[in-house]
């Protein structure tokens, strides 16, 4: 074996090592780097309103990192827990009722609720089912999040037109924060059986990581069950 063969073979290992490497250390990296960022993000909303007495950065020699997140935690869980009973509910609905008294505060208060009420609600399929659909043009397939029914003045105007519409969020990649709100005809999309989160991964990798596909005995549902008023 010639010594150029040797050093080939060397650098081939030494790439292979550093692949496997990256592989093992480059997510565990990002992860703990979001997970700072997101840490901190909290901390830099939550400890300014802190009273000093109680914001341990105040006396203590170095900052802990997550105090803010807890402290919003533990306010947000007693919020809910007051909401159930009368006194807070009294107080919450009074607080509402200011906040509905205020122009343009109360429409952003009014969409946001909403929004939060659709996504977090134990009923509600919003969201939690991915499909496929022709876009941009007949032959390409785009990948989509099946929000729900089309609903009120919209759903009015497509019966009409006999048309059976639903909404659909159609994400970009790799960042699936933004995107396009799409009405498409209930049978023409195609309803995918992996989860929401799966196919997040799959518009953040670029299509590279699929999940695993196991083929059920019965027929695919439809797009989108009604959700009950």
């Amino acid at each position: 074996m010639t010594d150029g063969s040797k050093g080939g073979m060397i650098a081939s290992r030494l790439r292979n090592y550093f692949l496997t490497g990256l592989i093992i250390c480059a997510p565990v990296a990002i992860t703990v780097w979001l997970v700072r960022s997101f840490i901190e993000w909290a901390d830099s909303w939550v400890k300014p309103y802190l009273p000093s007495f109680y914001n341990p950065d105040n006396y203590l020699p170095v900052a802990i990192p997550g105090f803010g997140l807890l402290v919003a935690i533990v306010v947000i869980t007693l919020v809910g827990f007051l909401t159930a009973n009368l006194v807070g509910r009294t107080i919450v609905n009074f607080g509402e009722s200011l906040l509905n008294r205020t122009p343009l505060v109360r429409t952003i208060y009014k969409s946001l609720k909403q929004i939060f009420q659709t996504v977090l609600q134990d009923q509600s399929s919003s969201f939690k089912t991915a499909g496929l659909i022709e876009y941009p043009s007949p032959g390409l397939w785009s990948l989509v999040f099946i929000a729900t029914d089309a609903k009120g003045e919209i759903a009015a105007k497509f019966d009409e037109r006999g048309l059976d519409m639903v909404a659909v969020f159609l994400p970009p990649t790799p960042l699936p924060t933004a995107g396009f709100l799409l009405f498409v005809p209930r049978e023409k999309i195609v309803p995918l059986q992996m989860s929401a989160e799966d196919a997040a991964k799959l518009l953040i990798s670029g299509g590279l990581v699929a999940p695993d596909y196991k083929p059920l005995a019965n027929a695919p549902p439809r797009a989108v069950v009604q959700e009950p008023a």
